[in-house]
């Protein structure tokens, strides 16, 4: 097995169509979520417009590209999934029946270790160092629209109900409810990303949009399309008032559910609810195979979901100095946090506490 490793603008056109067209055809192979969207080139090629240290690995057998793996790197060689922190789905894009030993692949990157938190299902040799697994939802659309709406009046009758009831409730006061699924105006984008910074501080979380990488990384996203990616932005308006919006990125297949938000002034309508509804019909009809929600817990997501994938976070490493430093640094760390997400008895009372500061931080700034 050969290894190169290159910048983003050094990866050839040849190569780049080999790695759309093993995403192409993961589901043919049994490997569908190779398919995500977060495991395109495009998105490793927008995070090297906006990060340093962006790679990628191409994996060579008999002189064909057998595998893809993209990651980030520090100068003392640690590793980092692309776009660690806000994707939801990482690891090796590869062939079917493919197999590479992990430390000889660090080793040929120049890494000590590589870090990863929403591994993708099926990565034997990352999967080892890995040090929980994680549910995932997703929303099926395989079957159609229709047929993903019958299981969900099965399985939770009385949310279904409700949240079309509070549809045709919003209709009567505030307009006819209108859906984009493919809104490509740059100031509906701007409008989701003051929600969510909202929202952040509102809830007492950290505002990723406080972070310019990440803002010029959705901007730049929105602007890509091609044949098998687009960052999709999504809106729900009441008459001509937006009222929901989703950012999220497509493949071929997949729908990544990324940055959803509403405005609060709409919030007894549950507008968000309704955006996913109204998402999962259009993305059925464009040919989409499932919604993936990400991971988390989150009561709506357990609302929506027909199923749940599994990812997973942990790390690779050699036996190096610097490997060593940086498990010692964010091991307990990690830890600490997924207790308190695993337990309500840790995390009620967190999750209180962080709104309630936000509460305090938003006045603040009024």
């Amino acid at each position: 097995m050969d290894i190169t490793v290159h910048r983003p603008g050094e990866l050839t056109e040849a190569d780049r169509l080999s790695w759309t067209a093993l995403q192409s055809k993961a589901h043919l192979n049994g490997l569908p979520e190779l398919a995500n969207p977060f495991l395109s080139p495009e998105f490793t090629l927008a995070m090297g417009q906006v990060r340093r240290g962006v790679r990628i690995a191409v994996l060579r057998e008999d002189g064909e590209p057998a595998a893809f793996f993209p990651f980030q790197r520090s100068t003392t060689g640690v590793g980092r999934a692309i776009g660690l922190g806000v994707s939801d789905c990482q690891g090796l894009v590869h062939r079917p029946g493919f197999t590479w030993d992990a430390r000889e692949l660090l080793r040929a990157c120049g890494l000590a270790v590589w870090e990863f938190d929403h591994l993708v299902e099926g990565q034997a040799p990352f999967a080892a160092g890995a040090s929980g697994s994680y549910p995932s939802p997703v929303m099926d659309l395989d079957q159609g629209y229709e047929a993903y709406l019958a299981q969900l009046r099965e399985q939770s009758p009385k949310f279904t109900r409700t949240t079309l009831a509070k549809q045709r409730k919003l209709g009567r006061d505030h307009g006819e409810v209108r859906y984009v699924h493919d809104e490509r105006d740059p100031e509906r984008l701007r409008t989701l990303m003051a929600w969510k910074s909202a929202q952040y501080r509102r809830t007492g979380r950290s505002d990723r949009f406080a972070h310019e990488w990440i803002t010029r990384l959705v901007q730049r996203l929105f602007h890509t399309r091609t044949a098998p990616f687009a960052g999709v932005l999504s809106v729900l308006y009441a008459g001509d008032v937006p009222v929901a919006a989703h950012f999220g990125l497509r493949s071929e297949r997949i729908l990544a559910c990324w940055f959803p938000a509403y405005d609060p002034a709409f919030s007894k309508y549950s507008p968000g609810l309704i955006l996913h509804l109204r998402m999962a019909e259009a993305a059925a009809a464009d040919g989409i195979a499932y919604l993936d929600l990400g991971r988390g817990v989150k009561e709506y997501k357990d609302s929506l979901k027909t199923r749940e994938l599994a990812v997973s976070e942990g790390w690779v490493a050699l036996r190096h100095p610097v490997a060593i430093g940086h498990r010692a640094r964010r091991a307990p760390v990690r830890a600490l946090r997924n207790t308190v997400l695993a337990r309500p008895e840790f995390f009620d009372p967190a999750d209180r506490l962080l709104k309630r500061l936000g509460r305090i931080r938003s006045r603040n700034r009024e």
